[in-house]
Protein backbone atom coordinates (compact mmCIF):
# COMPACT_ATOMS: atom_id res chain seq x y z
CA UNK A 1 0.00 0.00 0.00
CA UNK A 2 1.85 3.35 -1.04
CA UNK A 3 0.45 7.07 0.22
CA UNK A 4 -0.95 7.67 -2.99
CA UNK A 5 -3.10 5.06 -2.95
CA UNK A 6 -3.69 6.02 0.99
CA UNK A 7 -4.39 9.84 0.31
CA UNK A 8 -5.57 9.85 -3.46
CA UNK A 9 -6.77 13.81 -3.20
CA UNK A 10 -4.05 15.51 -1.26
CA UNK A 11 -3.37 16.59 1.39
CA UNK A 12 -3.97 20.72 2.59
CA UNK A 13 -2.25 22.41 6.37
CA UNK A 14 -5.64 22.01 7.69
CA UNK A 15 -6.13 18.75 7.41
CA UNK A 16 -2.85 17.96 8.96
CA UNK A 17 -3.62 20.49 11.87
CA UNK A 18 -6.56 18.62 12.23
CA UNK A 19 -5.72 15.33 12.12
CA UNK A 20 -2.67 15.72 14.64
CA UNK A 21 -5.17 17.34 16.82
CA UNK A 22 -7.47 14.75 16.34
CA UNK A 23 -4.62 12.33 17.34
CA UNK A 24 -3.26 14.57 20.28
CA UNK A 25 -6.85 14.64 21.60
CA UNK A 26 -7.95 10.73 21.37
CA UNK A 27 -4.29 10.28 23.02
CA UNK A 28 -5.27 12.65 25.99
CA UNK A 29 -8.67 11.68 26.49
CA UNK A 30 -7.35 7.70 26.25
CA UNK A 31 -5.23 8.23 29.23
CA UNK A 32 -7.60 9.93 31.17
CA UNK A 33 -10.49 7.02 30.48
CA UNK A 34 -8.06 4.60 31.53
CA UNK A 35 -7.47 6.61 35.05
CA UNK A 36 -10.74 7.00 35.53
CA UNK A 37 -11.35 3.22 34.51
CA UNK A 38 -8.91 2.10 37.67
CA UNK A 39 -10.57 4.46 40.17
CA UNK A 40 -13.87 3.32 39.51
CA UNK A 41 -12.65 -0.61 39.75
CA UNK A 42 -10.77 0.59 42.59
CA UNK A 43 -14.11 1.23 44.39
CA UNK A 44 -15.76 -1.60 42.76
CA UNK A 45 -15.99 -4.47 45.62
CA UNK A 46 -14.90 -7.79 44.30
CA UNK A 47 -12.70 -6.83 40.86
CA UNK A 48 -9.00 -7.59 41.58
CA UNK A 49 -6.40 -5.83 40.37
CA UNK A 50 -5.73 -8.01 37.26
CA UNK A 51 -8.96 -7.29 35.92
CA UNK A 52 -8.98 -3.61 36.18
CA UNK A 53 -5.36 -3.15 34.54
CA UNK A 54 -7.27 -5.30 31.46
CA UNK A 55 -10.78 -3.31 31.45
CA UNK A 56 -8.57 0.23 32.06
CA UNK A 57 -5.76 -0.41 29.01
CA UNK A 58 -8.46 -2.03 26.88
CA UNK A 59 -10.76 1.07 26.84
CA UNK A 60 -7.29 3.39 26.70
CA UNK A 61 -6.24 1.11 23.59
CA UNK A 62 -9.68 1.95 22.16
CA UNK A 63 -9.90 5.62 22.55
CA UNK A 64 -6.35 5.68 21.10
CA UNK A 65 -7.67 3.72 17.96
CA UNK A 66 -10.41 5.77 17.63
CA UNK A 67 -8.43 9.21 17.52
CA UNK A 68 -6.38 7.71 14.86
CA UNK A 69 -9.05 6.90 13.02
CA UNK A 70 -10.96 10.23 13.15
CA UNK A 71 -7.67 11.68 12.17
CA UNK A 72 -7.46 9.96 8.95
CA UNK A 73 -10.89 10.29 8.02
CA UNK A 74 -9.43 14.24 8.18
CA UNK A 75 -6.68 13.46 5.88
CA UNK A 76 -8.66 12.22 3.53
CA UNK A 77 -7.45 8.71 3.83
CA UNK A 78 -8.57 5.43 2.07
CA UNK A 79 -10.00 3.59 4.57
CA UNK A 80 -11.41 0.28 3.52
CA UNK A 81 -8.25 -1.01 3.54
CA UNK A 82 -7.19 -0.59 6.95
CA UNK A 83 -11.18 -1.72 7.19
CA UNK A 84 -10.68 -4.63 5.44
CA UNK A 85 -7.68 -5.97 7.66
CA UNK A 86 -8.86 -5.09 11.11
CA UNK A 87 -12.22 -6.81 10.26
CA UNK A 88 -9.72 -9.70 9.48
CA UNK A 89 -7.54 -9.05 12.75
CA UNK A 90 -10.95 -9.46 14.76
CA UNK A 91 -12.46 -11.97 13.31
CA UNK A 92 -8.94 -13.84 13.40
CA UNK A 93 -8.15 -12.64 17.70
CA UNK A 94 -11.68 -13.86 18.02
CA UNK A 95 -11.32 -17.43 16.97
CA UNK A 96 -8.06 -17.17 18.85
CA UNK A 97 -9.13 -15.89 21.81
CA UNK A 98 -12.68 -17.55 21.74
CA UNK A 99 -11.97 -19.55 25.21
CA UNK A 100 -9.82 -17.14 26.85
CA UNK A 101 -12.76 -14.79 26.48
CA UNK A 102 -15.07 -16.92 28.10
CA UNK A 103 -13.08 -17.57 31.12
CA UNK A 104 -12.51 -14.18 31.59
CA UNK A 105 -16.01 -12.90 31.20
CA UNK A 106 -16.65 -16.25 34.11
CA UNK A 107 -13.85 -14.47 36.23
CA UNK A 108 -15.35 -11.19 36.49
CA UNK A 109 -18.60 -12.59 37.09
CA UNK A 110 -16.98 -14.90 39.99
CA UNK A 111 -14.97 -11.97 41.17
CA UNK A 112 -17.73 -9.83 41.00
CA UNK A 113 -20.46 -11.79 42.86
CA UNK A 114 -17.60 -12.85 45.52
CA UNK A 115 -18.67 -16.65 45.49
CA UNK A 116 -15.19 -17.67 46.55
CA UNK A 117 -12.21 -15.54 47.75
CA UNK A 118 -8.40 -15.93 48.55
CA UNK A 119 -7.86 -18.35 51.63
CA UNK A 120 -11.22 -20.08 51.43
CA UNK A 121 -11.66 -23.93 50.57
CA UNK A 122 -13.64 -25.49 48.07
CA UNK A 123 -14.74 -28.56 46.52
CA UNK A 124 -15.52 -28.77 42.66
CA UNK A 125 -16.01 -31.96 40.32
CA UNK A 126 -13.24 -33.41 39.32
CA UNK A 127 -12.28 -35.30 36.25
CA UNK A 128 -11.20 -38.29 38.63
CA UNK A 129 -13.28 -37.16 41.35
CA UNK A 130 -14.07 -34.21 43.67
CA UNK A 131 -11.07 -32.02 44.44
CA UNK A 132 -11.33 -30.02 47.13
CA UNK A 133 -7.99 -26.98 48.44
CA UNK A 134 -7.50 -23.56 49.20
CA UNK A 135 -8.21 -20.98 46.68
CA UNK A 136 -4.62 -19.18 46.39
CA UNK A 137 -5.37 -16.56 43.22
CA UNK A 138 -8.08 -15.08 41.40
CA UNK A 139 -6.82 -14.09 37.69
CA UNK A 140 -8.13 -13.35 34.29
CA UNK A 141 -8.16 -17.19 33.28
CA UNK A 142 -8.45 -19.53 36.24
CA UNK A 143 -8.54 -20.24 40.29
CA UNK A 144 -5.52 -21.78 41.86
CA UNK A 145 -6.45 -24.05 44.31
CA UNK A 146 -3.39 -25.85 46.92
CA UNK A 147 -4.60 -29.15 48.10
CA UNK A 148 -3.97 -30.45 51.15
CA UNK A 149 -1.61 -33.03 49.46
CA UNK A 150 0.32 -30.15 48.31
CA UNK A 151 -0.72 -29.97 44.94
CA UNK A 152 -1.57 -26.90 42.28
CA UNK A 153 -4.88 -27.05 40.95
CA UNK A 154 -5.67 -24.35 37.76
CA UNK A 155 -9.40 -24.29 38.01
CA UNK A 156 -10.44 -22.66 34.77
CA UNK A 157 -13.31 -19.69 35.25
CA UNK A 158 -15.93 -21.01 32.77
CA UNK A 159 -15.59 -24.48 34.53
CA UNK A 160 -15.33 -22.70 38.16
CA UNK A 161 -19.10 -21.16 37.45
CA UNK A 162 -21.03 -23.50 35.25
CA UNK A 163 -20.03 -26.54 37.66
CA UNK A 164 -21.15 -27.47 41.09
CA UNK A 165 -19.05 -25.39 43.34
CA UNK A 166 -19.08 -26.38 47.57
CA UNK A 167 -17.64 -23.43 49.89
CA UNK A 168 -16.56 -25.09 52.87
CA UNK A 169 -15.30 -21.51 54.48
CA UNK A 170 -18.08 -19.07 53.93
CA UNK A 171 -20.17 -20.04 57.01
CA UNK A 172 -16.67 -19.71 59.23
CA UNK A 173 -17.34 -23.25 60.51
CA UNK A 174 -17.78 -26.92 59.61
CA UNK A 175 -19.20 -29.68 61.54
CA UNK A 176 -17.74 -33.09 61.85
CA UNK A 177 -18.62 -36.11 62.80
CA UNK A 178 -16.63 -39.08 65.52
CA UNK A 179 -18.62 -42.61 65.48
CA UNK A 180 -18.41 -44.00 68.84
CA UNK A 181 -19.38 -47.62 69.87
CA UNK A 182 -19.49 -48.17 73.47
CA UNK A 183 -20.08 -52.33 75.00
CA UNK A 184 -22.96 -52.47 76.94
CA UNK A 185 -21.66 -54.02 80.55
CA UNK A 186 -23.47 -53.91 83.53
CA UNK A 187 -23.31 -50.69 86.00
CA UNK A 188 -22.57 -48.87 82.94
CA UNK A 189 -25.46 -46.08 82.28
CA UNK A 190 -25.51 -44.32 78.85
CA UNK A 191 -26.34 -41.01 80.12
CA UNK A 192 -23.10 -40.80 82.01
CA UNK A 193 -21.11 -41.60 78.77
CA UNK A 194 -22.85 -39.24 76.67
CA UNK A 195 -22.04 -36.37 79.68
CA UNK A 196 -18.61 -38.01 79.67
CA UNK A 197 -18.46 -37.42 75.73
CA UNK A 198 -19.54 -34.07 75.46
CA UNK A 199 -17.54 -32.96 78.19
CA UNK A 200 -14.14 -34.12 76.74
CA UNK A 201 -15.20 -32.99 73.23
CA UNK A 202 -16.11 -29.45 74.70
CA UNK A 203 -13.03 -29.55 76.26
CA UNK A 204 -10.77 -30.16 72.96
CA UNK A 205 -8.96 -27.48 71.32
CA UNK A 206 -10.40 -25.84 68.65
CA UNK A 207 -13.55 -27.43 68.94
CA UNK A 208 -16.25 -24.50 69.15
CA UNK A 209 -17.75 -23.62 72.17
CA UNK A 210 -20.83 -21.46 70.60
CA UNK A 211 -22.40 -24.79 68.78
CA UNK A 212 -21.83 -27.10 71.67
CA UNK A 213 -20.94 -30.42 70.63
CA UNK A 214 -23.65 -32.86 70.06
CA UNK A 215 -23.88 -36.75 71.07
CA UNK A 216 -27.37 -38.72 69.63
CA UNK A 217 -27.78 -42.64 68.96
CA UNK A 218 -27.04 -44.33 66.04
CA UNK A 219 -28.59 -47.32 66.79
CA UNK A 220 -28.69 -49.82 69.68
CA UNK A 221 -27.96 -53.43 70.08
CA UNK A 222 -27.96 -56.01 73.20
CA UNK A 223 -24.44 -55.89 73.09
CA UNK A 224 -22.97 -52.50 72.35
CA UNK A 225 -24.43 -48.38 71.80
CA UNK A 226 -23.35 -46.54 68.70
CA UNK A 227 -23.59 -43.07 69.24
CA UNK A 228 -22.29 -40.18 67.27
CA UNK A 229 -20.54 -36.91 68.33
CA UNK A 230 -20.73 -33.93 66.47
CA UNK A 231 -18.94 -31.07 66.93
CA UNK A 232 -18.27 -27.35 64.69
CA UNK A 233 -14.42 -26.22 64.21
CA UNK A 234 -12.68 -23.92 61.78
CA UNK A 235 -13.38 -24.73 57.69
CA UNK A 236 -9.40 -25.33 57.35
CA UNK A 237 -8.12 -26.89 60.84
CA UNK A 238 -10.50 -30.08 60.22
CA UNK A 239 -7.69 -32.74 60.44
CA UNK A 240 -6.22 -31.34 63.36
CA UNK A 241 -9.04 -31.07 65.29
CA UNK A 242 -10.67 -34.40 64.40
CA UNK A 243 -7.95 -36.39 65.32
CA UNK A 244 -7.32 -34.19 69.01
CA UNK A 245 -11.27 -35.25 69.96
CA UNK A 246 -11.13 -38.50 68.79
CA UNK A 247 -8.15 -38.93 71.05
CA UNK A 248 -9.59 -36.76 73.80
CA UNK A 249 -12.82 -39.01 73.53
CA UNK A 250 -10.79 -42.19 73.92
CA UNK A 251 -8.62 -41.38 76.89
CA UNK A 252 -11.88 -40.03 78.71
CA UNK A 253 -13.87 -43.09 78.44
CA UNK A 254 -10.84 -45.06 79.25
CA UNK A 255 -9.95 -43.13 82.21
CA UNK A 256 -14.27 -44.16 83.25
CA UNK A 257 -13.78 -47.66 82.70
CA UNK A 258 -15.88 -47.55 79.40
CA UNK A 259 -14.69 -50.16 76.61
CA UNK A 260 -15.17 -47.90 73.59
CA UNK A 261 -14.00 -48.12 69.78
CA UNK A 262 -13.72 -44.23 68.99
CA UNK A 263 -13.11 -43.41 65.05
CA UNK A 264 -13.76 -40.55 63.06
CA UNK A 265 -16.34 -40.24 60.21
CA UNK A 266 -15.21 -40.57 56.68
CA UNK A 267 -11.76 -41.50 58.13
CA UNK A 268 -9.18 -44.06 57.36
CA UNK A 269 -9.85 -47.28 58.18
CA UNK A 270 -8.29 -49.00 61.42
CA UNK A 271 -4.58 -50.44 61.18
CA UNK A 272 -5.81 -52.84 63.97
CA UNK A 273 -9.16 -55.40 63.76
CA UNK A 274 -11.83 -53.39 66.05
CA UNK A 275 -12.57 -55.01 69.23
CA UNK A 276 -15.31 -57.72 69.26
CA UNK A 277 -18.12 -55.81 70.32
Amino acid sequence: MTLDALFPDGLSPWQIVLAVLSILIGWLLSRFARKGVLKLTTRTPGISDSVAQLAARFTQYALLLVGIGVGLAFLGANVQPLLAMTAIAVVVLILVLRGVADNFAAGVLIQSRQSVKIGEEIEIDGPDGPIRGVVQELNGRAVLLATVDGRTVHVPNATLLTGVLVNDSRHGARRSAVDIRVAREDGIVVDDIIAIISRAAGEVEGVHAREHPGVSFASISPTRWMLTLRIWHHPLHGSAVMSATVRGVAEALESAGVRAVVTPRQGPAPLVAPEPF
